[in-house]
């Protein structure tokens, strides 16, 4: 939940019924990590609802374009260059000014840079996976990157992820968090998603797919994809952790 600007204590209750179930049976995994009994709540302790406040001091140079911020020197990743950007919102459509966001993901190959990933497309040399960003007084947040690839996971015997983005975006204090993903129009693994599928709105399955902009396009250099991010309101984005948030 979140206090509603203006009014001291009031509280704006997140709208569950979006959000996809802790335990959904078709999403194998979430079957025995997933909760029995209710959610116990604690307070915030100082330290959790104050700090530490995020500033334009901890982004670096270069930690928006994942080509190259993995890459040695006069190298780039491999793969279909990208810009992803769009707008951070509340539930009135007002920009949420300098919020940290974070994104990891998959190479070009759909594999990520992990040790437990043992898929067996290679990896890339010149790619991480992660990087993060500050939005600025508007609520814009952008980055390059590559374009992800689908990959096969263990769920069912021919289950695969639709290519994604994994988002976290915080609030003022790192007790503050969200977490999505982010897939791509016309992309034809989507309707196949067990993970997707967890989300029993379809209005709200369309609001995790980025549209391909091409006013906003870099010519002979990278396609971009627009994807706002709504926290509050009928607009919002599913998260991952709907008990938290901003």
């Amino acid at each position: 939940m979140i206090k509603r600007p203006g009014a001291q204590g009031a509280l704006v209750q997140r709208d569950l019924s979006i959000h996809p179930p802790a335990h959904a049976p078709g999403y194998k995994t979430s079957v025995l990590r997933s909760p029995r009994l209710a959610p116990i709540s604690f307070d915030a302790s100082p330290t959790e609802a104050t700090g530490p406040i995020f500033g334009p001091d901890v982004v670096g140079p270069g930690d928006d374009d994942l080509l190259t911020n993995y890459a040695a020197p006069g190298e780039s990743a491999i793969g279909p260059r990208i810009v992803v950007m769009g707008r951070l919102l509340d539930g009135s459509g007002r920009p949420v000014p300098r919020a940290l966001i974070e994104v990891w993901q998959a190479n070009a190959g759909g594999r990520y840079r992990h040790k437990r990933d043992g898929y067996l497309a290679p990896l890339d040399p010149n790619f991480g996976g992660c990087g993060r960003c500050m939005t600025d007084d508007d609520g814009w947040y952008s980055f390059r990157t590559v374009q992800p690839g689908a990959y096969p996971w263990p769920n069912r015997a021919n289950d695969w992820r639709p290519a994604h983005i994994h988002i976290s975006v915080f609030g003022e204090a790192f007790a503050q968090r969200l977490i999505t993903q982010m897939y791509f129009e016309g992309d034809p693994l989507i309707p196949h998603c067990p993970i997707l599928h967890t989300v029993p709105d379809a209005a709200a399955v369309d609001r995790l797919v980025a549209r391909f902009d091409k006013s906003a396009t870099i010519p002979m250099d990278a396609c971009t994809w627009r994807f706002d991010i709504v926290l509050r309101g009928r607009r919002q984005t599913p998260f991952e952790n709907r008990m938290e948030g901003l």
